[in-house]
């Protein structure tokens, strides 16, 4: 089975189009006013709205409010929801969506009783671990970290480009891998010529 594939942090139209082109899965809008990748209900909901069907319009929040999240879900047609802070899993099984859950790796996570405490999350998305920073860094962890095992579908992000996600998926073998800075010609600002590239190396691998 292809390892699927999110472009997220979407800011553009053109750029929502243009991962949907080459083949991408599932499109990512961050709906974190801290991020440099910030983009607001009604400008993702006119992205939304423009897509084909059977792209997956995921929406990231870190730490949000619930009432925040509500409305994110009233304005913005979600299928799928991306808890990228400290949220617990009360907290995140309460919105009636499906979600997946970030875990920020280094040498001391049991990512086994993670997806035990979060056992109704959809998959586990594992990043690079960065203080003060939620994701979107462009930095990689070791993945040698990911047990081959993993008890929870895994999402692989984190530092991933063209260059080396056939690396990434070799050696970890996850279920889909997500991307933002990695296809990016600036913050926020997706790259069409390295999305293209991003998904042909996926295809090669398939």
């Amino acid at each position: 089975m292809r390892v699927r594939v999110k472009i997220c942090g979407i800011t553009r139209l053109e750029d929502a189009l243009a991962a949907v082109q080459y083949g991408a899965d599932a499109i990512g809008f961050v709906f974190d006013s801290g991020s440099p990748r910030f983009i607001d209900g009604e400008k993702a909901a006119d992205i939304a709205g423009a897509l084909p069907p059977f792209v997956t319009k995921t929406g990231l929040f870190v730490d949000a409010d619930a009432g925040f999240v509500h409305r994110m879900l009233e304005q913005v047609p979600l299928d799928l929801l991306q808890f990228h802070g400290e949220e617990e899993s009360g907290y995140c099984g309460r919105f009636r969506r499906p979600y997946i859950k970030s875990v920020a790796m280094n040498a001391d996570v049991d990512l086994a009783a993670v997806a035990t405490v979060y056992s109704d999350a959809s998959a586990l998305l594992l990043d690079a671990s960065v203080p003060g920073i939620p994701g979107g860094t462009g930095e990689r962890f070791d993945w040698s970290l990911v047990p081959a095992d993993a008890s929870a579908p895994i999402i692989l992000a984190g530092g991933l480009t063209p260059e080396n996600v056939g690396e990434a998926i070799a050696s970890v073998r996850p279920y889909a891998v997500d991307v933002s800075s990695g296809v990016e010609r600036e913050k926020g600002i997706k790259d069409a010529a390295r999305i293209e590239a991003f998904m042909q190396e996926i295809g090669r691998l398939s």
